[in-house]
């Protein structure tokens, strides 16, 4: 039962309540007796509360029972409408599925369209790249297919078979060995007429009256006779025959210039190092002349220390101090000076002798180390300057680099090149110095060894000399 129902019947049943409850009306005093003639009032009717509460019972239930009839039919009204609703968004969403089927299917139609046109265009700026390098090459072998107007009219298919056919028939006569007659320049630059030797079109030889030999790109299509001497194989080939080595040069095409190989120098790779180049070089001769020097003092000193000893040992043996003196000086250079220091003091005691005698080799060892420190000094300081070089050629290159890009590789790879040169003659002066250095060194304190042991050997001569009388005398 619905609310309103509800409400209404507790209505209803509220105003039965209150109307069966209400007072009777109060009855009228009774007539005097003077008037009995008079006719009595009608009595007033009996209200029932149960007969009044079950005809609206009654007419209650009636309208609830209307009510829910029509609450019933409103319901299948409601669910038929809804259910028809319900069909009718199936049918929606179906069609919006479909639709959607619908958009990506041409969605990805378009794609494969867009691909397809990618393709496409890919494929027809390929054919145009083909088209125009294929007629570039053929041109340049002296084909002008693809200028030709009826050639540009053709189809793609057509075009593609007409170059092929070309390429097919330029390439049969390009792998022959074949004779023209055209010019080229010599090594002097001067351009001469002659006969050229085309091997395919890879290599070539010039023959004319004024040289002969292979030929290499000059640059714009012409030819120049190669460095290499080969005057008698180009006329050998000229002439048909085939020589037993077969000097050659083979080359991409002709548009391009081909450098010849610098020839390297000692002058200039010193000249590729600049200042810095030539201060290393120079300091590299000054320390070869000082070595130089040095070994020919030391050798002097050197071979005189023998000699001298054998002057003076014998005189030293028949206590002849004197001549012995004066036999060493006869002789000059540092062993002379020290064996003369000890023969001088060879009386006094050994110790203090020995300490006169290294004196003496300690003051000619500034002689004998002479220029040493100088050639080591030489060895240290060219692999600093060598780094210095470098250090300012990178900057350089890099100045470069920021003012021109990296669009010549050829040109920073000279760059760096030179850069390091001066490492390089900084390293070649430094390690034959450092050896020389050291190796003088080694033979100059082997001289002052000699001159020690030298000078000692005369001292026990003499002491054992001086010691014989003594031991006749103690035996006697």
């Amino acid at each position: 039962m619905s609310p309103r129902l509800v409400s209404f019947f507790a209505l209803a049943l509220c105003a039965s309540l209150a109307s069966a409850q209400a007072p009777a009306p109060e009855q009228p005093a009774p007539a005097p007796a003077t008037a009995p003639a008079a006719a009595a009032p009608a009595a007033a009717p009996q209200v029932s509360v149960e007969e009044a509460y079950r005809k609206e019972f009654a007419f209650l239930s009636a309208q609830k029972r209307e009510l829910e009839s029509q609450l019933g039919r409103m319901r299948d009204t409601a669910a038929q409408q809804q259910a028809a609703l319900n069909r009718e968004i199936g049918a929606l969403e179906a069609r919006v599925l479909s639709l959607d089927g619908e958009a990506q299917s041409l969605d990805e139609q378009l794609r494969l369209a867009d691909e397809s046109a990618v393709v496409n265009a890919d494929n027809s700026n390929t054919l145009e790249a083909t088209y125009a390098q294929a007629g570039a090459t053929l041109e340049g072998l002296g084909n002008m297919l693809a200028k030709d107007a009826a050639f540009g009219e053709l189809g793609d298919a057509d075009k593609l078979s007409r170059l092929y056919a070309a390429a097919a028939s330029q390439l049969g006569a390009l792998s022959t060995v074949r004779k023209d007659k055209g010019s080229f320049f010599l090594a002097d630059g001067t351009q001469v007429e002659g006969e050229i030797v085309r091997i395919g079109n890879i290599a070539a030889y010039g023959i004319s009256e004024r040289g002969a030999g292979a030929l290499a790109p000059a640059g714009g299509g012409e030819l120049k006779l190669w460095r290499e001497p080969a005057d008698e194989v180009a006329r050998a080939v000229a002439a048909g025959q085939m020589p037993a080595v077969l000097p050659i040069f083979v080359y991409e095409n002709t548009n391009q210039a081909v450098s010849e190989p610098e020839k390297k120098t000692v002058a200039g790779e010193v000249r590729k190092g600049g200042p810095i180049g030539y201060t290393i070089v120079v300091l590299g001769l000054i320390a070869l002349i000082l070595a130089g020097l040095r070994a020919w003092f030391l050798w002097q000193a050197g071979a005189k220390v023998q000699p001298i000893i054998d002057a003076a040992s014998p005189l030293v043996r028949q206590y002849q101090i004197p001549e012995a003196i004066e036999a060493v000086k006869r002789h000059k250079g540092s062993a002379a000076r020290v064996l003369t220091a000890a023969l001088r003091n060879i009386d006094r005691d050994r110790e203090h002798l020995e300490d006169i005698i290294a004196e003496a080799i300690l003051h000619e060892s500034g002689r004998l180390n002479r220029f040493g420190a100088l050639i080591l000094m030489i060895a240290a300081v060219a692999p600093l300057l060598g780094l210095l070089g470098t250090v300012t050629g990178m900057i350089q290159t890099f100045d470069v680099i920021t003012e021109f890009g990296t669009s010549d590789p050829k040109l920073l790879a000279g760059g760096i090149a030179v850069a390091l040169v001066t490492t390089e003659l900084g390293l070649i002066v430094a390690i034959p110095c450092l050896l020389l250095g050291n190796l003088l060194s080694g033979w100059a304190d082997g001289i002052k060894d000699d001159m020690e042991q030298g000078a000692l050997k005369v001292i026990n001569l003499h002491q054992e000399r001086r010691e014989r009388p003594q031991a006749a005398v103690a035996r006697a």
